[in-house]
Formats: structure tokens, C-alpha cells, sequence
């Protein structure tokens, strides 16, 4: 006969996991895409269990936050606040969508562009 196992399944509540907090170190955007190399997989061994599996998720393949979410069945706010230390400590590697400057360059060129396309 087997024991009783709870229906709810084993059950951390998201606080538990983020140290109570609820803002991540720094805003990293959903689309933003993340990856580690082997030598920062093995570090983050060291950082906790639920660390080392947002790395083994990125080793090797390059994912976005919301990826890394839906692979490792964390809620979306404890996975940013866990990516956003780990990218602090050096453990995964944040590579942005847009470039912080040039913003108004390439918007210019956007419009000549859509002007080209008009006028054919």
C-alpha cells in the first residue's frame, strides 16, 4: 500500500524561494535573451538549487526570460529575480534586444526606410 501523498504536490511558496523579495536587482525585459557557458553552469552549482537550474537551461542554447520561466515551471516573478541575481553575479550572460544608444539614429533610419517603401 502506498503512503498518502498531498494532492497539492510539494508546494514552496514563491517568497520562500526569492528570500521574500519581489523586485529584481536590475529590470530585464521578458524578450531578452540569456545564456551561460559551461564554466558559469559550474559556479552556479554553488548558488542554490533553483539558480543551477535557470543555468542548465541556458548552457549551451541561449534563452529569453520568459523561456527560462516556462522551463524550469517557476512563476515568472521568482524567475526574474533569480536571473537578475544570477546575472549579477556573473553567472549568466544578459544579452540585450536594443542598444542603450543610437536609439534616435536608427529611428531616423527606420523612417527613411518607410519613406523608400512609399514611394515605390
Amino acid at each position: 500500500m502506498e503512503p498518502r501523498r498531498d494532492p497539492r504536490g510539494a508546494l514552496v511558496r514563491p517568497y520562500a524561494v526569492t528570500r521574500g523579495r519581489t523586485e529584481p536587482l536590475q529590470n530585464i525585459a521578458l524578450e531578452a535573451v540569456l545564456s551561460c557557458t559551461p564554466t558559469q553552469s559550474a559556479e552556479a552549482r554553488f548558488a542554490g538549487h533553483d539558480k543551477y537550474r535557470i543555468a542548465s537551461v541556458c548552457e549551451g542554447r541561449a534563452q529569453s526570460l520568459a523561456e527560462i520561466a516556462a522551463y524550469t515551471r517557476m512563476p515568472l516573478g521568482v524567475t526574474r529575480v533569480l536571473v537578475a541575481d544570477l546575472v549579477a553575479e556573473g553567472l549568466l550572460t544578459l544579452h540585450t534586444a536594443a542598444p542603450a544608444t543610437g536609439f534616435a539614429a536608427r529611428m531616423n533610419l527606420l523612417g527613411r526606410v518607410l519613406s523608400g517603401l512609399r514611394e515605390l
